[in-house]
């Protein structure tokens, strides 16, 4: 008798096993502590098990689940989109400049998804830049110019 699984949930849980369970046995080369004394590794080993304890639970509601049919296809897309936005941001920061990075940023994350037009990539783009500026320039103070030294003429 076949076991009734889902592929899908079974490979979840098991990715969120094998990195909880790495990087809790990485944090374990540095001072535990106690809860009360924490040391460098009492929090990276806690998320670790946790991480582990949420990938047995998502595996075990796999069990008894039904696989489905047939998978559907992969977002190429918005994988690449996704993926080219974080080089992006990593490479041209300190060039643009905090406002242009994000908006462009921003407008290509948003056109990742099929469901987007552009006026709402647009708009989900500007949002996301106000958001940041306060968060990232006006919280926390963070020192990295609007418009960078490519833009200045």
């Amino acid at each position: 008798m076949a076991l009734n699984a889902s592929r899908n949930d079974l490979a979840s849980g098991a990715l969120f096993v094998a990195l909880g369970g790495y990087f809790a046995l990485e944090a374990l080369k540095y001072d535990f502590g106690t809860p009360f004394r924490m040391g460098p590794g009492f929090m990276p080993v806690v998320l670790g098990g946790v991480l582990v304890a949420l990938g047995v639970a998502v595996a075990a509601t796999g069990i008894g689940k039904p696989d489905a049919e047939a998978a559907p296809a992969w977002p190429w897309r918005g994988i690449a989109l996704v993926l080219g936005t974080i080089l992006f941001f990593a490479a041209t920061i300190r060039g643009l400049g905090f406002i242009p990075v994000v908006l462009i940023a921003g407008f290509a994350t948003a056109l990742s998804s099929s469901r987007n037009s552009m006026l709402a990539a647009l708009v989900v783009s500007a949002g996301l830049c106000v958001l940041c500026l306060l968060i990232f320039k006006v919280g926390l103070g963070l020192q990295l110019p609007l418009f960078g030294p490519w833009l200045r003429f």
